[in-house]
């Protein structure tokens, strides 16, 4: 099991149970739900962006995808999608493009996509391009508890 280190403490600080998914490699959060075989609606894929006030992370699911100005304005924010290679220095336990969907966890503002918010099971990137974590709905409710929540995406 390769979780990244952070992510697997947020968990555990949070009290939060998980089922590790091994799946074939795949290089996006969509192709890894249909490796996986589970819903891509309930796939969470994590979009990164950035302004002068810093990072966001915006959680939708793998089959949508962000609507920049709704963020904009949910946030209050000019936002852009932040350059890959930024990222390496953020989600050092991460391979790139298998990204966390818990920013709290790397010290990142997060908003939530009101489509994530009555899933009953959710599925997110361990941090590697072979494995995901399965978790209740309700506890990746209590994991974005802190996290702004939003209409911030289309199918």
């Amino acid at each position: 099991m390769n979780i990244a280190p952070t992510l697997a403490e947020q968990l555990s600080k949070q009290n939060i149970s998980y089922d590790v998914l091994e799946h074939s490699y795949s290089n996006t959060s969509l192709n890894s739900a249909y490796s996986a075989n589970i819903p891509s609606s309930q796939m969470v894929k994590s979009v990164i962006l950035e302004d002068d006030n810093g990072y966001v992370m915006a959680l939708v699911p793998a089959s949508h995808h962000v609507k920049l100005n709704q963020l904009n304005m949910a946030m209050n924010r000019k936002l852009s999608l932040a350059k890959e290679s930024e990222l390496k220095n953020i989600f050092t336990d991460c391979d790139l493009g298998a990204i966390p969907p818990v920013g709290e966890a790397y010290g990142i503002e997060t908003i939530v996509d009101y489509d994530l918010d009555d899933c009953s099971d959710i599925y997110i990137e361990a941090g590697n391009h072979t494995e995901l974590l399965h978790l209740s709905g309700s506890s990746f409710r209590k994991l974005m508890e802190s996290s702004q929540h939003a209409k911030l995406s289309v199918h």
